[in-house]
């Protein structure tokens, strides 16, 4: 049966809501405890975060309209961030409270940790409902 575009428009809806993710160790693969709910990337939530970051770079640039790396960086972790809907982590035994700027340095701690959470956020499979 082909693809309704009511689907398609339910299945952007449901990527606003997001789903849950475990962050895996880098090395051994086991769940680490930590797990996150992202936008998915058909998401207005997404789409939104384009947008700013779109805005983000031309502000940031310089009269030549240049953008350092450090600021391009910077821009586009705000960017993931934004992506991220709620998440379970704990530190010293205790829920570290979800802000922005916890969630940075939760992107900022570690290659592998961003990297997973870029990959999912942009797992379009992972996102889509029953079409």
């Amino acid at each position: 049966m082909p693809m309704q575009l009511d689907a398609i428009e339910a299945n952007s809806a449901d990527q606003d809501r997001g789903a849950w993710f475990d962050l895996f160790d880098p090395v051994t693969g086991a769940k680490t405890g930590i797990r996150l709910r992202l936008a998915g990337p058909d998401s207005a939530t997404q789409g939104r975060a384009r947008l700013a970051m779109t805005d983000e770079l031309a502000e940031a640039a310089d009269d030549e309209g240049k953008v350092s790396a450090a600021a391009r960086e910077k821009i586009r972790l705000r960017s993931l961030a934004s992506c991220v809907l709620a998440w379970e982590i704990e530190e010293g035994g205790e829920p570290v409270p979800f802000t922005q700027a916890n969630v940075l340095r939760l992107l900022r701690s570690a290659r592998w940790v961003e990297e997973q959470i870029d990959a999912m956020a942009g797992n379009r499979a992972a996102h889509w409902g029953a079409i």
